[in-house]
């Protein structure tokens, strides 16, 4: 029998990112927040960083650190500074959404892969809607490298007193119709005493793992 919704697992995932690494959240955090002040910086010059266009209106100079605290620690942004007149992330620093929907957007990737559109929907949450195809890829590939990154950690805050493994299924949109997948996920917790995804995966077809996660028999 399938176990029922009732873990928060987007939410667990994302404490889990916060907790179990926050040295790689910290440096995805980081990048999102310094391409998304970027793109405003572009947005306000009107023309992208080092272009050459006859309808920029101003000019880059340099950037001044800023320190951001945020749930994984403080995080080193550098904002751009501009020649005439002046630039503040408003949007960015003195709003909590905007921290929460970069760690969920992190998380989100954790669970289901990375994709442009997540990115640019994370952008247009937060009002830029500036972004380049190259700025978007680029935050698109240093994502993926970070996920990959925490996916293949060591697991060594263990012994592990306790596992769990359960599933839970979700309705997602495959192929223009609405399917049932299994989310997998393997928690534990450590010798601090802390609860930590070790592992997660989504099953979508009629395997071993699949029917050992809805409770079928082969």
């Amino acid at each position: 029998m399938t176990a029922p919704d009732s873990l928060p697992l987007h939410a667990l995932a994302e404490d889990n990112l916060v907790a179990a690494s926050p040295d790689l959240l910290r440096a995805t955090v980081k990048t999102f927040a310094d391409a998304l002040m970027s793109a405003e910086a572009d947005a306000l010059c009107n023309a992208e960083y080092g272009q050459v266009s006859e309808e920029r209106v101003n000019h880059r100079n340099g950037y001044r650190p800023r320190e951001w605290d945020t749930r994984a620690g403080t995080v080193e942004l550098a904002v751009p500074k501009l020649r005439q007149g002046s630039y503040f992330p408003h949007r960015l620093l003195e709003r909590r959404r905007a921290e929460q929907a970069l760690i969920s957007v992190v998380a989100t990737a954790y669970l289901l892969g990375v994709s442009t559109r997540r990115v640019e929907k994370l952008a247009e949450s937060l009002g830029v809607t500036q972004l380049s195809k190259s700025q978007v890829n680029a935050m698109s590939k240093h994502l993926d490298e970070q996920v990959t990154a925490f996916r293949n950690r060591p697991l060594d805050a263990g012994p592990y007193a306790f596992a769990r493994v359960d599933a839970l299924t979700q309705k997602v949109r495959e192929g223009g119709r609405i399917i049932n997948v299994h989310a997998l996920i393997a928690v534990g917790v450590n010798a601090d005493g802390h609860r930590e995804i070790l592992g997660l995966d989504v099953a979508t077809a009629e395997d071993g793992a699949d029917r050992l996660a809805t409770g079928r028999r082969a």
